[in-house]
């Protein structure tokens, strides 16, 4: 199993990012896929998941009406577009295979800065 996060960067307060995630070595398109992130000194916080076919997606509060999240089952990748980026959205982003954020597996995970 492996994922590869990519996509995260600097970004101005009110920008935007897309992260993507690309996996191999599990049926994608099986799977429910989650976005989660790790705020410097914090714990890892569930941000997003999105069902096997992407029929149904869940937000945090905090991102709701700024976060999308995507797949293409097609192209094995798991997507988030970020908009209206807040400094308080600056974590590492690491996307998840399956809902249980602490137990699945996930990659090296992409930073995100959001500072001016």
């Amino acid at each position: 199993v492996q994922l590869v996060e990519s996509g995260g960067g600097l970004a101005q307060p009110g920008g935007s990012l897309r992260l993507s995630c690309t996996v191999s070595g599990f049926t994608f398109s099986s799977y429910p896929m989650t976005w989660a992130r790790q705020a410097p000194g914090k714990g890892l916080e569930w941000v997003s998941d999105i069902d096997y076919d992407g029929s149904n997606r869940r937000y945090t509060d905090s991102v709701k009406g700024r976060f999308t999240i995507s797949r293409d089952n097609a192209k094995n990748t798991l997507y988030l577009q970020m908009n209206n980026l807040k400094p308080e959205d600056t974590a590492l982003y690491f996307c998840v295979q399956g809902r249980v954020i602490t137990s699945g597996s996930r990659g090296q995970g992409t930073q995100v800065t959001v500072s001016s």
